[in-house]
C-alpha cells in the first residue's frame, strides 16, 4: 500500500513538474505587439474586434498607442528616426512610407512575408490590393507596408437643403461654383453653414485640401530647380480664394477644425458641403454616426482653372519598424488587419458602407458593399484611380505628391506654413504676410537642407 502511495505521490510530482514547464513555454512563447495609430472611428472599430484576433492567435497580444493625427506623425517620425524602437507596428501614409523606406528604417513587407509564410493571413491576395495604392507604398519595387484604408477627396453635401434652395450639384463641380453654393446655402441665425473644410494647422490638416487647391489654380510648391513658389501669383490666389471661402461662408472656428471636427459639422447637418477624404462616406452613411445618413450626396472633388491634382490620392497604411523585435507576430497582425477576411468582419458587424475602403479590388466586386455604398463607392473608386500623384501640377515640378511635396523636409516646413495660413483663416494676419512669411520659411529649409544655394 506504501508503495503504491509513493508511485502516485512521485507521478504527481512529475506531473506538476512537467504542467509547470508546459506553463514556461507558453509565457515565453506569447509576446505583446505595440500597435501606434491614428484615432478615428475606422481604428477603434480595430481596437474592438481586436479581441478576434487575439483569440485565434491567443500567444499574440496587441497593445494600441491611439493618437490624434499631428500627434501621431510626430511621435512616430521622432520614434523611427531616433531607433527607438518603441513600436512593432506603425501606421504611416503614402508620404512616409517611401522616405523611411529609403533610409532603411522600415522592413520589406515582401522580403517578410517570404520569410514567414505561416504568419500571412491565409489568402491574403496582394494582387487584389489597388495597384495605385500599392504603388504608394512600394519603395524600388518592393512593398514597405499594407494598406488599411485608402482614399481620395471628393464632395459632400446636404441634398435636403440643395433642394430646398432649389440648387442642383453637378457630378464635376467647380471651385467657382462651389463658392457660389456656399454663399447661398450660407445662413448663420439658423445654425446652417455654406461649407466645411480643414483650417487646423498641419501638413495633413489645412495643407491637404488647399494643395489640391493650388495645384488646380495653377500653383506649385518648387520650379524645377527647387526654388519656393509661395509668392507666385497663382499660389497667392488659391489661399486667398480658401481663406475667403472659409470666412465668408465657412463653419465658425475654422482654423481650429480638422478632419474631425469637419466631419461632425457635417455629419450634425450643420454644413451644406464639406470637400474631403472620401473615406468619409461610410461615417456619413452610418446611421450609428450621421443625421444625414438620407440627405448626404456624393460627387468629384472640384476643380479649378486647370484640370490636375484636384483630388488627392492617400492611404494610410502599416508598416513595421526595423527596430521591431517582434517582426513574425507583426506580420501575423499587419496581414489579419489589412485581409479580405477583415474587411468582411467589419461588413458583418458594422454594416457594409463603413467598411475600410479603396484597399481592393474586391471590396468594388463585393455585391454587399455595393448594396449597401452604391451611392458613394463607384465616385471614390473614380477619385483614387484617376489621381496621379507624379502628374498634379501644371508646371513642372522636381517632387511627386498632390496634397503634398515627397521630401522629408515637407513635414517641418509644411507645419510652420500651415501655422501661417491658419492664422490668416482666422484673421490675425493676411494672405500676403501669411504667404511672405511662408515664402521665408522654405527658402531657408531649402537652403539648409541643401537645395538651393
Amino acid at each position: 500500500m506504501k508503495k503504491r502511495l509513493s508511485l502516485v505521490l512521485f507521478i504527481l510530482f512529475v506531473s506538476s513538474i512537467f504542467l509547470v514547464q508546459i506553463s514556461l513555454v507558453s509565457a515565453q512563447d506569447s509576446v505583446t505587439i505595440t500597435v501606434a495609430v491614428v484615432n478615428n472611428p475606422d481604428q477603434r472599430r480595430l481596437l474592438t474586434l481586436s479581441d478576434q484576433f487575439h483569440a485565434a492567435y491567443p500567444n499574440i497580444n496587441v497593445s494600441f498607442v491611439m493618437l490624434p493625427e499631428n500627434e501621431l506623425r510626430a511621435r512616430v517620425t521622432t520614434d523611427i528616426t531616433t531607433n527607438a524602437g518603441s513600436f512593432d507596428i506603425v501606421q504611416i501614409g503614402t508620404f512616409e512610407t517611401p522616405i523611411f523606406a529609403q533610409n532603411g528604417w522600415l522592413a520589406s513587407v515582401d522580403k517578410l512575408m517570404a520569410e514567414y509564410p505561416d504568419n500571412v493571413q491565409p489568402d491574403y491576395a496582394v494582387d487584389d490590393l489597388l495597384e495605385a495604392v500599392r504603388l504608394g507604398l512600394s519603395y524600388e519595387g518592393e512593398m514597405y507596408a499594407l494598406p488599411f484604408y485608402a482614399e481620395s477627396s471628393m464632395t459632400f453635401y446636404n441634398k435636403r437643403m440643395f433642394a430646398d434652395a432649389g440648387l442642383e450639384m453637378p457630378e464635376q463641380p467647380t471651385w467657382d461654383q462651389i463658392r457660389e453654393f456656399a454663399c447661398a446655402l450660407h445662413n448663420p441665425d439658423a445654425n446652417q453653414y455654406g461649407i466645411a473644410l480643414r483650417g487646423l494647422p498641419g501638413w495633413g490638416e489645412v495643407l491637404a485640401p488647399l494643395n489640391t487647391v493650388i495645384n488646380s489654380y495653377g500653383g506649385r510648391w518648387f520650379d524645377e530647380e527647387w526654388n519656393p513658389q509661395l509668392d507666385q501669383p497663382e499660389f497667392a490666389e488659391a489661399v486667398n480664394f480658401y481663406v475667403s471661402l472659409l470666412q465668408d461662408c465657412g463653419v465658425p472656428g475654422a482654423a481650429n477644425n480638422g478632419f474631425s471636427e469637419s466631419l461632425t459639422m457635417m455629419a450634425q447637418g450643420q454644413a451644406a458641403m464639406w470637400v474631403d477624404a472620401t473615406v468619409a462616406a461610410g461615417f456619413l452613411t452610418d446611421p450609428s454616426q450621421s443625421q444625414v445618413v438620407d440627405d448626404v450626396g456624393f460627387v468629384m472633388a472640384p476643380v479649378g482653372p486647370v484640370d490636375k491634382g484636384y483630388h488627392w490620392l492617400w492611404s494610410w497604411a502599416y508598416a513595421i519598424p526595423t527596430t521591431s523585435q517582434h517582426q513574425a507576430a507583426a506580420l501575423q497582425f499587419l496581414t489579419w488587419s489589412t485581409s479580405r477576411d477583415y474587411i468582411n468582419l467589419v461588413g458583418e458587424t458594422y454594416g457594409w458602407q463603413t467598411i475600410p475602403p479603396g484597399t481592393r479590388v474586391s471590396t468594388y466586386e463585393n455585391p454587399n458593399y455595393q448594396a449597401a455604398a452604391g451611392a458613394f463607392a463607384n465616385v471614390t473608386l473614380n477619385s483614387i484611380q484617376t489621381a496621379d500623384p507624379t502628374d498634379a501640377t501644371r508646371d513642372p515640378v522636381p517632387y511627386v505628391g498632390v496634397q503634398f511635396v515627397g521630401i522629408p523636409e515637407f513635414q517641418g516646413f509644411g507645419t510652420d506654413v500651415s501655422q501661417q495660413i491658419s492664422a490668416a483663416i482666422a484673421g490675425q494676419i493676411t494672405v500676403e504676410e501669411a504667404l511672405a512669411r511662408g515664402q521665408e520659411i522654405v527658402t531657408r529649409a531649402m537652403r539648409d537642407a541643401g537645395y538651393i544655394p
